[in-house]
């Protein structure tokens, strides 16, 4: 099969040839129609997630359909469309495990960091961490789902029922959340990098009430505010941009250093939080969530070989919604 593989981290992705890999107890292969490039790819691709697994196989957006299973495997039929999500397997005997937090698994393993993902032809994963997906909704639409849509609804719950929701950061995962929010009846505020009028009028498109640059503040206060973009001035920027009691939910795997800023902003009882990983009752809630009605993910479209392409476009914010590799 063909693959795109990260070597050392900093380094542009080689195309190879590798075997087709066999599924080992427990795990599906599934031939890969789709697979959602995220910006936690970005930074493992980057050396800003530090000790992936070296060669590795990048993706974790991944939409197939399966090949074979591998002993012990049950419970989906052979030529099922599956999605793979980022949490691809956890030990379930922690205490988080035991608590039911497997986001916070001591052990976990997180496709295509720590196992091989779906910037390839062919990928193994463990069948009961894969999602079956709703039929109204095409492949490549459906990637972005499996982790822009995932981390975004849980990022969501976290916010409450907060009427009016700012998003910082108008990407893949804002994109999503923008609709479901809307459709919740909330008030969206999208929040996007100065100057990126394009951005402004997508999130104005999808049922945002307001959109502006993110060194300005809201026209109105805000209730909740979730930040995607991994800039960590957007936390004092978003705590003073809620009103008391109301929560700030960092929804990214990597942020840089959020700036010191008085007491005051958080004092009369904000909250701020972030978000680490999934679990599988929030796919399973999701995916029921959206089964009638799937958010309409904006996608472009890249060959395999073209993954750094498309890598090179999400680090510049040259994309509307998310970019999605097609190994055919």
């Amino acid at each position: 099969m063909r693959a795109m593989v990260l070597h050392r981290p900093g380094a542009p992705l080689a195309l190879e040839e590798l075997p087709v890999p066999i599924p080992g107890p427990g795990q599906v292969l599934l031939k890969v129609s789709a697979c959602a490039v995220c910006r936690t790819d970005l930074h493992v691709c980057d050396g800003e997630l530090p000790h992936p697994k070296l060669p590795l196989i990048p993706g974790h957006e991944i939409v197939g359909r399966i090949e074979a299973f591998g002993p012990g495997a049950s419970g989906l039929p052979p030529g099922a469309r599956i999605g793979v999500p980022w949490l691809g397997w956890t030990c379930g005997a922690c205490t988080f495990c035991r608590a039911g937090r497997e986001n916070l698994c001591d052990h976990a393993r997180f496709t295509g960091y720590s196992l091989d993902g779906g910037y390839a032809e062919y990928a193994v994963a463990d069948v009961r961490y894969c999602f079956p997906l709703p039929p109204g909704c095409p492949d490549a639409q459906a990637a972005p789902l499996l982790c822009a849509g995932l981390i975004g609804y849980r990022a969501l719950r976290f916010a409450g029922d907060a009427p009016r929701l700012g998003l910082y950061g108008f990407g893949a995962a804002a994109h999503i959340v923008a609709q479901i929010a809307a459709r919740q009846q909330r008030r969206v505020f999208a929040f996007t990098r100065p100057g990126d009028r394009e951005a402004q009028a997508f999130a104005l498109a999808l049922g945002a009430v307001w959109a502006g640059p993110s060194d300005l503040p809201p026209p109105e206060p805000l209730d909740a505010a979730i930040i995607f973009a991994p800039v960590g001035a957007l936390v004092p920027a978003a705590l003073q941009a809620v009103v008391k009691g109301g929560v700030v939910v960092c929804a990214g795997i990597h942020m840089s250093d959020i700036p010191a800023f008085p007491y005051r902003w958080l004092w009369e009882e904000r909250t701020l939080r972030s978000v680490a990983n999934l679990t599988r009752q929030d796919g399973r809630e999701f995916f029921a969530a959206i089964a009638d009605a799937p958010p309409r993910t904006a996608v472009r479209l890249y060959p395999l070989a073209a993954a750094n392409q498309a890598l090179a476009d999400l680090r510049a914010g040259r994309l509307q919604g998310a970019a999605v590799l097609r190994p055919d």
